[in-house]
């Protein structure tokens, strides 16, 4: 399986008004084959503190183990594993079912104030290979990432400050 590059959303949501509306455009973006969801984490804190939680991913059996693996020689590396024994970790949690994200490790649950939300979003871009793969034949690498803010590009002068402003209200920056 390839993998395209992972990114990590942390999202939070005031006086969350949820309709439907982000599941339906992650469906889209997968269908679309430009991104997938490998796990998909929300939790709900209502007024008196009783927490809900959604998990989701969009990979099958197969690709949850084969995630697991990579993910596991990435975590394992950083444990003082050798890559082939985190791997093997990796593989074998999720086979068991193990999930990525899991509630009871996020530690920042008792933190969430009551009538809030919070989401963790492990995406695929699988827009990005193709990408990524002329940029590696050609000989590059990726120096940085960052998303930019419409704000920031009012001062390199490619939006004006109220476009930005619009955007910006519009979109509270959300990604």
């Amino acid at each position: 399986m390839t993998i395209g590059p992972v990114q990590m959303l942390v999202l939070g949501f005031d006086h969350p008004n949820f309709q439907g509306e982000i599941r339906a455009e992650l469906e889209r973006l997968r269908a679309d084959d430009t991104v997938r969801v490998i796990d998909f984490l929300a939790v709900h804190k209502a007024v008196g503190g009783e927490v809900s939680v959604l998990k989701e991913t969009q990979l099958d059996e197969a690709e949850r183990e084969e995630f697991g693996a990579v993910v596991g020689a990435l975590v394992g590396v950083g444990a003082g594993l050798t890559p082939e024994e985190g791997a093997a970790l990796g593989e074998a949690a999720a086979a068991r079912g193990t999930e990525l994200l899991d509630e009871e490790a996020w530690d920042v649950l008792a933190d969430i104030p009551e009538n809030t939300a919070a989401a963790l979003v492990l995406l695929e871009h699988r827009w990005a290979i193709p990408l990524r793969d002329a940029v590696a034949r050609a000989g590059g690498m990726r120096l940085a990432s960052e998303f930019i803010s419409p704000l920031d590009l009012v001062q390199v002068g490619l939006v004006g400050q109220q476009e930005a402003e619009a955007l910006v209200a519009t979109s509270a920056d959300t990604v």
